[in-house]
């Protein structure tokens, strides 16, 4: 270390006046920190004579840190920068509302719209010819014809109102995005040292010149060179895409990068870029927060001028998504883009997100075809008319009459389409899950991807973690074995020989990490603070419990003079400190019991002398000692020292110099359970979720842990296994993990300890790709060490903990939990469920919608020319069901009814048959109603006709009632489809909701608004009371048939489907995985163009096929009957196929090796597009997946159809 002298240097560098007295400009220190290890070195002792001194330019303490002072930090600010990256602009309002624009059904309705204007203001001259005829030219109706604009304009003023909902709605949305991203920024906090004095700092408020506290699982958050370390590795992979850990040492390679991941070890940085100066920074510059300037880019790439920078040319090669993009403040929400493509693992759209997608284009399909169709029966209806029966002739003048009724007829088909197509599923998703992300921050879940909140509705298994989630992580020694003797209390200092009592103190105090400590209580009377590692500040409670003070042991051993360390990692599951001492070393280590006390072979006995430990002693001490601490769910720790003579070992040789060890003590800690979690876990196994417990514990302290819990229930047939008994299990003999294996494991497993974050992993991907049982699993898992990212990032859902996790895991994972508390991911689990039961509550009403408004359109406009409800009328009808009625279902609070049933699993189709029968039923008393007022209402009433109205006819009372009916009865189904699952009372709880009951009465006051005031624009004309009453009465009336549906039972209805399937296992095949993210509706669209290759493709296959048959064909064998397929051929291997080109490789080997079943007789046929389905595909682009199912096992192969895969 330096000297005293040595710091206060004055600077004296050239740019001191010029950069605010510091010995060094922003560009000297870039351009140091792409250098890498030995050049680094070298420039570090030419140019700055070394780390100390560098120090001292810069005007920092490397033991004490800055002083803190406001002035001087600013000023740091000022000449280096901040620590932030400036996020991307957010997308203005406007930005937005030209996004909304680009809709393709609002495209074609604002062109009718206005062809529908232009049309209204041309007068042509023939317009009084009597030829043309159905113009009206009453004399009151001359206004009227007049006011043909309003209909085009009114469409008009619809799309815009659309327009402007859905532009809020995702301002709205990118604003709390934004909030939550803050949110996450300002909770990322770093150790800094200022005034000597170890503080929490946020990220944002670090500057150049700091000195940081690094330990593992830290995310650095600026770009720094080493000071001192211990056995440092750190993971540059987000940077240079290298996988291996990188070590870091004074000697070797002192240069630390923003964003990178500390693996292993501790130490010291200063600080030397910060913000867009760091690597990263420089990364995102490149990348651009301003996409759309390449100029700007290019002249800001030469500006920064980084030379032999490896990063510089993975950026511009375009390559930069590689860039796993830092966290919260190096801009976080610049770089959502980024991380989906960084996210190793490509996650399939959630579940939820597939199947609606499905739905979508389902539902979008048949909306285009029946609008089709209308506008098509429409036209030929008035041409034959005309033209045919009436004879008319074409005159030229009337000519643009006709063109406005085709473009009336054409503004009524686009109605049905819009009416059809269901825009307002995003936007209730997109409700309900920004509504649910705002109340999990109060149930203390950090949601960092809105889909996890879905998903974990789903959620079949959660692989939790023991420590800190299911145990409340504040640890305690509660029993001692020192010198022969088992204490089930913590002894008193003078019973302990004072030999024995200095080894325990300093081997706890030096062998722990320096930033572990116990601060005294906040409040008074309150228990003291755990600062640092849990377990290690357990020990330094059992130091002060033995009235002794580790403080002055540390400060006569600071870090710096620690010789050695090797730090705790997953691997060995220890920690060693070297320290000289006059003639020598020692090391003191410490560990998992049984792993340390393997490596010991002389043990202090009462006297505090060293006697021999062998196996039999070893074998003895576990049953009598640590079994009996383990099976009180106590945590065992043994204590260890070595001594070595002056000759320095080969310290670099672990295993040979972590042996020959004398046990100290052997601790047992406690972990209390947390009191709320046994009730948390009785709610998850009513909810049908399995809680596994995965932990690095002995395997006894694990399952004492697991049946306080309740995980373990006596009588339950159940597994507890070691890390070492399962991958025994799981793995043939070359060490790969065999599905079928871990399947046979899994569904009984409950307590996996002695784990390694690996068997972790294998756990969780053996579980998510299972297909035992009746439907596929879908995981939660909980980390918190940097080892369980890889876990987190499998699972379909990670939870990483708030407060004891690293940076590491919180990056990885999809929900933060504020309180690190397992009962949050109860929580979590309700939210998830009533989100998925929100949507189909919305799916349940919108369909009703779309069912009748489709019908009675399309039938209305066949039978009568002209549909009973208008466009603008059905814009109305558009806004209640899509946004109004989305604000009202999407924000149901959860009950806790929701808990009680199973998990809907990943293939439960959105739309259940319980659902269906009430989509139908009241569809069928809509339409019945409807149908009857149309052609029968005018009788009812006494009114009179609206049907077959000319073209400019004002509105008609007739008309206005079946409107004013149909809002209203789906004003009253929205109340019915409150509740998806059969249930009698849809009122229960409703008053919960304000938003829902002041939606449904808004609408109500509006609806008589539009009927009274409407007019022209909306086709409407005054009703008198008892109209109005009547309507409210046939309102009414859907609850009450709502009542009558719930009586049927659905199992007696077999004929009804369910819609809105998940995607099929088989579906997701290796083509898709290359995805991103497996979009349905772009597959959609793919299959489209692949239909060309594939057509091709059949036709060159059916030529070699019919020569293959005609030259293999013999007298004794039969022409199958059936033959007209393809398909077929692979049911009969027989035939040869004799192909001059490469063959298409389709098949994995598992696929070759069933097929090598087949006779050898002939070659087996391939076929080009890779299709086994038995019998012709009818639709030709997408196999339903029993079909390919029935297939591979009618071909006794389990060939995947490229088909789904395309």
């Amino acid at each position: 270390m330096t000297s005293p002298a040595e710091r206060a240097l004055p600077a004296n560098s050239p740019g001191e006046s010029r950069e605010g007295d510091f010995g060094c400009t922003v560009m000297d220190l870039r351009k140091l920190m792409e250098l890498r290890s030995g050049d680094a070195i070298d420039q570090i002792h030419a140019h700055y004579g070394g780390v100390a001194n560098l120090c001292s330019r810069l005007k920092t303490n490397p033991v004490e840190g800055l002083s803190g002072n406001p002035a001087d930090l600013e000023r740091r600010k000022q000449v280096f920068g901040q620590n932030l990256i400036p996020p991307k602009k957010p997308k203005t309002f406007l930005e937005l509302v030209w996004e909304a624009l680009q809709d393709v059904t609002l495209i074609i309705l604002e062109i009718a719209a206005i062809i529908s204007l232009v049309l209204s203001f041309y007068r042509p001259p023939g317009e009084e010819n009597e030829q043309c005829g159905l113009a009206v030219s009453t004399p009151e109706d001359e206004g009227e014809a007049e006011a043909g604009w309003i209909e085009g304009a009114a469409i008009l003023f619809s799309v815009i109102i659309v327009v402007l909902v859905t532009a809020f709605n995702d301002w709205s949305k990118e604003k709390q995005f934004r909030g939550l991203q803050n949110r996450i920024e300002k909770e990322q906090k770093f150790s800094i040292i200022r005034n000597g004095h170890i503080i929490q700092l946020p990220v944002a408020e670090i500057v150049v010149g700091d000195i940081a506290q690094i330990k593992y699982g830290d995310l650095l958050p600026a770009d720094g060179i080493l000071i001192q370390g211990n056995d440092l590795k750190i993971d540059e992979s987000s940077l240079t895409g290298e996988s291996d850990h990188v070590k870091k040492s004074l000697e070797r390679d002192p240069m630390l990068l923003s964003g990178t991941h500390v693996m292993e070890g501790s130490g010291r940085m200063v600080v030397t870029a910060v913000g867009v100066n760091s690597q990263t920074g420089i990364i995102f510059t490149l990348l651009g927060a301003s996409e759309g300037e390449e100029q700007e880019k290019k002249k800001k790439g030469k500006k920064q001028g980084v030379p032999e920078n490896r990063n510089k040319a993975k950026t511009q090669d375009g390559v930069a998504l590689e860039i796993q993009p830092l966290n919260s403040q190096e801009g976080m929400d610049n770089e959502e883009k980024e991380k989906k493509a960084a996210k190793l693992p490509k996650k399939e759209k959630s579940v939820l997100q597939g199947k609606l997608t499905r739905l979508a284009v389902q539902i979008g399909k048949a909306g285009l075809i029946m609008s089709a169709i209308t506008v098509l029966i429409l036209i030929l209806y008035f041409v034959i008319d005309n033209f045919v029966i009436q004879r008319k002739p074409w005159l030229a003048e009337c000519t643009p009459i006709y063109i406005q009724y085709f473009v009336k007829f054409f503004i009524i088909g686009v109605t049905v389409l819009v009416v059809a197509v269901p825009e307002g599923l995003p936007l209730a998703v997109t409700i309900s899950l920004a509504y649910s992300v705002k109340k999990m921050m109060k149930d203390n879940n950090l949601v960092r991807h809105l889909d996890a909140c879905e998903t974990m509705g789903n959620a079949t298994a959660i692989c939790s973690d023991k420590t800190g989630t299911l145990t409340m992580n504040r640890m305690t020694v509660i029993q001692a074995y020192i010198g022969d003797t088992h204490y089930h209390q913590i002894p008193s200092p003078d019973v302990l020989v004072p030999k024995i009592l200095d080894l325990v103190v300093n081997s706890i105090s030096i062998n722990s990490a320096y930033t572990s400590k116990i601060l005294p209580p906040e409040k008074e009377g309150g228990l003291p603070r755990q600062v640092g590692n849990k377990t290690e500040c357990a020990l330094l409670g059992f130091v002060t419990d033995l009235k002794q003070d580790y403080h002055a042991v540390r400060s006569e051993v600071p870090e710096e003079k620690l010789y050695k360390v090797y730090t705790f990692n997953s691997v060995r599951k220890s920690m060693s400190t070297v320290v000289e001492k006059p003639g020598g070393y020692r090391m003191y280590s410490k560990g998992a019991s049984e792993i340390i006390l393997r490596k010991c072979n002389r043990i202090l006995d009462k006297k505090g002398e060293a006697v021999p430990f062998k196996n039999k002693d070893r074998d003895e001490m576990v049953r009598t000692v640590i079994e009996p601490m383990a099976s009180d769910g106590l945590r065992t720790i043994c204590i260890a020292y070595r001594d070595f003579s002056d000759v320095e070992p080969p310290w670099d040789n672990e295993n040979e110099i972590l042996t020959e060890l004398t046990c100290i003590a052997v601790v047992g800690i406690e972990d209390p359970v947390r009191p709320e979690v046994p009730e948390a876990i009785a709610k998850c196994k009513r909810a049908g979720i399995t809680v596994r417990m995965v932990t690095g514990d002995n395997i006894n302290t694990a399952r004492a842990i697991a049946t306080k819990c309740g995980i373990l229930t006596p009588g339950d047939d159940f597994l507890c296994l070691e890390g070492k008994e399962f991958n025994r299990l799981i793995r043939n003999e070359k060490g790969e993990v065999e599905q079928e294996k871990l399947d046979k494991i899994w569904p009984k497993l409950r307590v996996l300890a002695r784990s390694s974050p690996t068997d972790k992993h294998t756990l969780v991907k053996g579980i998510i790709d299972s297909t035992v049982g009746e439907q596929r699993q879908v995981v939660a898992v909980t980390g918190d060490g940097t080892n369980d990212g890889p876990a987190l990032k499998k699972a379909d859902v990670g939870f990483a903990m708030g407060i004891a996790g690293t940076d590491v895991a919180k990056e990885a994972s999809d929900i933060i939990l504020t309180d690190d508390n397992f009962t949050s991911i109860v929580k979590a689990v309700m939210w998830g469920r009533n989100v998925y039961d929100s949507i189909s509550k919305f799916l349940q009403f919108q369909l009703t919608v779309n069912v009748v408004a489709v019908i009675v359109a399309f039938t209305g406009a066949c039978i009568t020319q002209d549909s009973p409800l208008k466009a603008v009328q059905m814009l109305w009808v558009n806004l209640i069901m899509d946004t109004f009625a989305s604000l009202a279902l999407a924000t149901e609070p959860p009950t806790d009814a929701l808990l009680r049933r199973r998990p809907y699993g990943r293939n439960k189709p959105l739309i259940s048959r319980t659902m269906m029968k009430n989509i139908l039923g009241h569809a069928v008393y809509q339409l019945a109603v409807i149908f009857a007022l149309v052609f029968a209402g005018e009788k009812f009433f006494d009114i009179d006709s609206g049907r077959k109205a000319p073209l400019h006819s004002p509105p008609s009372q007739h008309y206005t009632i079946v409107f004013n009916t149909f809002v209203l009865m789906q004003l009253f189904n929205e109340i019915n489809s409150r509740k998806i699952h059969g249930e009698r009372n849809v009122f229960a709880g409703i008053f919960h909701n304000l938003i829902f009951c002041s939606v449904v009465v808004g609408t109500f006051v509006c609806q008589i608004f539009i009927v009274e005031f409407g007019g022209k624009p909306f086709s409407c004309t005054r009703l008198t009371l008892s109209q109005w009453f009547w309507c409210l009465f046939i309102g009414i009336g859907e609850l009450l048939w709502g009542q009558v549906i719930s009586t049927i039972p659905t199992q007696s209805l077999k004929f009804l489907k369910e819609a809105g399937h998940g995607t099929a296992k088989e579906e997701i095949t290796k083509d898709a995985e290359g995805l991103d993210e497996i979009d349905h509706a772009e597959m959609e669209l793919r299959r489209g163009q692949i239909l060309w290759f594939r057509g091709l493709n059949r036709i060159q296959t059916q030529i070699k096929v019919v020569k293959a048959f005609h030259s293999s064909l013999h007298e004794s064998i039969q022409k199958p009957k059936n033959q007209n397929s393809i398909h077929s051929f692979m049911t009969h291997p027989e035939f040869t196929l004799c192909e001059e080109g490469p063959r298409t490789p389709l098949l994995d080997e598992q696929e070759e090796e069933n097929l090598e079943k087949f006779p050898k007789s002939g070659t087996r046929v391939l076929l080009l597009d890779g299709e086994v389905t038995p019998y012709a595909n009818k639709n030709n682009n997408a196999v339903d997946c029993s079909q390919v199912q029935m297939g591979a096992s009618l071909a006794d192969s389990r060939l995947h159809s490229l088909e789904t895969s395309v």
